[in-house]
């Protein structure tokens, strides 16, 4: 797309487009609306042609249905024309899947419970991350955005946490964890990309600064974890820390040691401080936007907040 625009930011721009066409009278607000459903309408006879000519030629095959559906625009596309080859359930199933490093880096999980005709996404906190304070974050940067990009037409996403002692459900705050898509709440802050962060191998620790906001990435095995570059014990910055592997941990490390005062973090338990338990690293929403690895950045970070 032109300037590598999103299909979301473009539908904005569209739907700001019609409200100032639309101050011209209702006649021509309407006329506005009937171009942009003809074109649609167009276009989208225009991809269902293109793969019923695919599939005649024998040539839509399961590859070839698997690059269109995993290119974000022309999935985008395919989803509004009703053309896509997997289900909305499928989509959001994968979303959850690509965000599992990062709630596993909270020590918890994800369960999608259903799926309500209405586009409704019922959705299970598990492990220790139940009702953490980063909880809300963890829906506003890393899930909601997952789930949009891969199923635009969801309309809300709902979620509660897993049973506690065999005691009656409890539910994370309305306000919190009751996420509609297409909220005018002002973000809590933004993604920004860090490609490099996809080069690094098992093992590897790596500083980054984006936008002015320093950050420590770390892999291990096939996951990969962002953090604030913040030692909670000493207050110093985490740059020359190591990856060291935990006992019974898979190969690759699982605890990264601060440099100054040697304390030890648990990446797979949201940074957990082995030495103290009430301390924690500050994990950052990893995802992969666009193709390009991108980490979400609070708008305000002051150092030791």
């Amino acid at each position: 797309m032109p300037g590598g625009e999103r299909p979301l930011q473009t539908g904005e721009r569209i739907s700001t487009l019609l409200d100032a066409l639309g101050a011209g009278g209702a006649v021509a607000r309407g006329r506005a609306e009937d171009l942009v459903r003809q074109v649609t309408d167009m276009y989208g006879s225009g991809l269902e042609r293109i793969l019923e000519i695919l599939d005649r030629e024998g040539k839509l095959d399961d590859g070839t249905l698997a690059a269109l559906a995993s290119d974000e625009l022309v999935s985008g596309l395919l989803i509004i024309h009703g053309l896509h080859p997997e289900s909305m359930e499928t989509r959001v199933a994968g979303a959850l899947d690509s965000v599992r490093p990062y709630l596993g880096s909270h020590g918890g999980d994800v369960e999608l419970l259903d799926i309500s005709p209405e586009g409704v996404v019922r959705l299970k906190l598990l492990g220790t991350c139940q009702g953490c304070p980063s909880s809300s974050v963890t829906l506003k940067f890393a899930v909601e955005e997952a789930i949009e990009t891969a199923a635009p037409e969801v309309t809300a996403i709902e979620v509660v946490e897993a049973e506690k002692h065999a005691a009656t459900p409890a539910f994370i705050p309305v306000d919190s964890l009751l996420v509609r898509m297409n909220h005018t709440d002002q973000p809590e802050g933004s993604w920004e990309p860090v490609p490099g962060v996809a080069d690094l191998e098992p093992g590897d620790v790596a500083g980054f600064q984006v936008g002015g906001y320093s950050l420590l990435a770390c892999r291990t095995g096939q996951d990969v974890y962002a953090y604030r570059d913040f030692c909670p014990r000493c207050e110093s910055s985490m740059a020359g820390a190591i990856l060291q592997r935990a006992l019974a941990a898979p190969a690759g490390g699982g605890l990264l040691r601060c440099p100054t005062c040697r304390a030890h973090f648990d990446v797979r338990q949201a940074g957990s401080c082995l030495e103290d338990r009430s301390l924690h690293l500050d994990p950052l929403p990893l995802l992969i936007r666009g193709g390009v690895m991108s980490v979400a950045v609070p708008v305000a970070a002051g150092k030791g907040g």
